[in-house]
């Protein structure tokens, strides 16, 4: 029997198992998550398979097989040894944990590229722009000057952009994932790949991910920003609401002008995308909380996130952002109290003020026109 092609993804979490290890599964590829939850890592290697459904009323479901699992902290130089023999290297563990796990990546990397001339590809699938780009800064920070210069025409790096709503799972026991039918992964390459199902292999990445970003992101956070403030459980709950539906269609105009504009994109089919996009926070099978979607609020208030930039960018371009302002107010009034980062903000702003905080976490001067307009709306909303 053939040996099946191997995948390395870090991160054993419901986007990893749900989205791109059971991509890589489907596609004939064995998958090992490494990962630092012993429970999910040993359920793996017990069961060797598990259960993806759909978030529709038939709950369609896909067995994803050839499946096992690693502990990165006490099993390291199994993943070296992993990293050794891998086609595919991905991650889906949040941009902020790619620093800690470079410098084991780095020591696989050192034993392969001295013992093999296989490529490797290494693709980071994180809600982030240039995911791969961070990662691999952080891996040649481990390396000598001999390994990088090996590295070249073995071992490839491609940034990534991904998209599919996983919500939190009823049920977190079992291996089994609820993710949503709808997905996109796009890869930016001009290489000739090994073929993975479900990956969209483009030569520019930066539309899609701006697309992505500020339609997907950016409707997502002001939906639930605006249904924590309006007491809504979940996404598809208000979205139910027509003042809000009609709130999100004026926000994504906003972006959708600016995306069109950077970008050529066809007015029409931007158009169309968004109104798909909105289709699919309707789904009720789903059952998915605001309190989920809107959590991190200082990260997603960041310069570059699917708030601010937008604005910036738009107002650079001298088109309107008073709705993107509105949702950069309802940000800084998510006052969940079971969120870290929701306490930590409303600290802040008690103590500093809004146009500190706005200067503070994303970068904009306090004299700002935003500022000046999130102010406004602040107390609009604060009502």
């Amino acid at each position: 029997m053939m040996e099946l092609k191997k995948t390395v993804h870090f991160g054993a979490g419901n986007i990893g198992r749900g989205f791109i290890g059971a991509l890589f599964s489907e596609s004939g590829y064995h998958v090992t998550f490494v990962d630092i939850a012993d429970q999910i890592i040993n359920q793996l290697n017990e069961q060797k398979k598990y259960e993806v459904k759909l978030a529709t009323d038939k709950q369609e479901s896909t067995t994803i097989k050839n499946v096992s699992g690693v502990n990165n902290i006490t099993h390291e130089n199994e993943v070296v040894e992993l990293i050794e023999k891998a086609t595919y290297l991905t991650t889906a563990i949040g941009p902020n944990i790619l620093p800690r796990i470079a410098p084991l990546i780095a020591r696989g990397l050192t034993e392969r590229v001295y013992q093999a001339d296989d490529k490797l590809y290494i693709i980071a699938c994180e809600n982030q722009i240039n995911a791969t780009d961070i990662l691999k800064e952080h891996i040649m920070e481990n390396l000598d000057e001999d390994t990088k210069e090996r590295l070249d025409g073995r071992v490839y790096f491609f940034n990534s952009a991904v998209d599919r709503i996983v919500p939190i799972q009823e049920n977190n026991d079992t291996l089994d994932v609820l993710v949503e039918p709808y997905y996109e992964w796009v890869v930016e390459t001009t290489e000739n790949i090994p073929d993975v199902k479900g990956m969209t292999i483009v030569g520019e990445l930066a539309p899609f991910i701006e697309r992505k970003l500020f339609t997907v992101n950016t409707g997502h956070a002001v939906i639930a920003y605006l249904g924590y403030l309006n007491g809504k459980t979940t996404i598809d709950k208000t979205l139910a609401s027509e003042d809000i539906a009609i709130q999100v269609q004026e926000t994504l105009k906003e972006t959708g002008e600016y995306l069109v504009k950077q970008y050529g994109l066809s007015e029409n089919e931007h158009h169309k995308y968004i109104q798909k996009i909105i289709d699919r926070f309707k789904n009720p099978y789903l059952n998915d909380g605001v309190t989920r979607v809107g959590r991190a609020p200082i990260r997603k208030l960041g310069p570059e996130d699917r708030l601010v930039r937008p604005a910036t960018e738009a107002q650079k371009a001298g088109l309107a952002f008073t709705n993107l302002a509105k949702a950069i107010a309802a940000a800084l009034l998510f006052d969940y109290p079971e969120d870290e980062e929701a306490v930590k903000l409303q600290g802040m702003i008690r103590d500093k003020g809004i146009a500190k905080v706005l200067q503070e976490v994303s970068s904009l001067p306090e004299d700002s026109e935003i500022t000046k307009e999130v102010m406004k709306q602040y107390e609009i909303l604060k009502r």
